[in-house]
């Protein structure tokens, strides 16, 4: 069996929510059919493939690509972290159920993935609660930043403590990257900024003592980390001896990489390899990021290329750690 933990939507509800009010949601669908696609006000533009909305359409492209259960999780842009608390609210829940709905629609195939307000804590952890009450939601996508703000500041702790209390796990996901000094050209904000944020945001977890506060929290990273575990030894060494990074911490990163998870979305099987060993396969599952561009279409040829793969780290690749963090073990 193979599990996708990165797959992601964008239900009909906030579809139709955003066609009959562009201005309220500042996005608009333009283009019809094939070529129908999602203009947001901030600048971005993608298309809206039937794979986002239409679940026979996600199974197609599952079943094309090997994936016998997927994970699915809003699209990014769904975050909304930009929206006074009524809308970000309002969103947050439109998203929400219609992800339940696309679950509830073939549920031996889907899982569900929550989307919360996150710059809105108190409105955050309501959601959490409410799509874990009426719905059974085992996951929770996060940005990795919050416009601009870190994950670790002391203001989103109670959205992480809920999490690891609720038995929720959070899958950090880079939101969107602004054109930042040296990014403008040749797609660099998706990739090299990406893995840039995810990278920000573990270091700052890491430093600032917030894994030690919340031992219980189950964190995957998206695209393999992004950065930090091909740089983990510079972290390591880096708090052995600056007082910085040892302040509110003194847990050694790399031990603290090991509680982490992993998709396997590096695309290249040597570095695939390198993660596995680093963190152990029981910490790295499948990773499609399907239906975007920057997907990895074919998930099985993936880890056919990874060197020494044996069948024990296969099977923890492809379906046991993902079974471990929705808690069907």
């Amino acid at each position: 069996m193979q599990i996708d933990i990165h797959s992601h939507v964008i239900p009909d509800r906030i579809v139709a929510a955003i066609a009959a009010d562009p201005a309220r949601f500042q996005a608009r669908i333009v283009g019809e059919g094939a070529a129908r696609k999602m203009v947001h006000d901030q600048g971005y533009v993608y298309p809206l493939f039937d794979e986002f909305r239409v679940v026979e359409a996600k199974l197609a492209a599952m079943d094309r690509k090997g994936i016998d259960i997927s994970v699915i999780s809003p699209a990014p842009p769904m975050f909304y972290y930009w929206a006074d608390a009524d809308l970000a609210l309002h969103v947050a829940s439109l998203v929400n159920d219609g992800v339940a709905d696309m679950v509830a629609r073939k549920p031996d195939r889907l899982r569900a993935m929550a989307t919360v307000p996150m710059q809105h804590p108190d409105a955050a952890v309501a959601e959490l609660e409410r799509v874990v009450r009426e719905y059974g939601f085992k996951a929770v996508e996060i940005g990795t930043s919050i416009e601009g703000a870190q994950l670790a500041e002391e203001r989103f702790r109670p959205l992480l403590r809920r999490a690891s209390e609720l038995g929720v796990f959070v899958f950090a996901h880079p939101y969107y990257v602004g054109a930042k000094n040296g990014l403008e050209n040749y797609y660099l904000t998706n990739l090299i900024g990406n893995p840039l944020d995810t990278t920000v945001m573990l270091a700052n977890l890491m430093f600032s003592g917030r894994l030690d506060e919340l031992p219980d929290l189950r964190i995957v990273l998206a695209h393999g980390g992004g950065f930090a575990p091909y740089q983990i030894g510079r972290l390591v060494h880096g708090h052995a001896v600056r007082a910085e990074t040892h302040g509110a911490s003194r847990s050694s990163p790399k031990d603290l990489l090991k509680r982490i998870y992993f998709d396997s979305l590096v695309f290249d099987p040597q570095a695939l390899r390198y993660l596995i060993d680093l963190v152990g396969a029981d910490h790295v599952c499948i990773g499609t990021d399907a239906p975007f561009d920057m997907a990895d279409d074919h998930p099985t040829a993936t880890l056919d290329a990874v060197p020494r793969m044996t069948p024990l780290e296969r099977q923890c690749v492809c379906c046991g750690t993902a079974l471990k963090l929705l808690r069907e073990a």
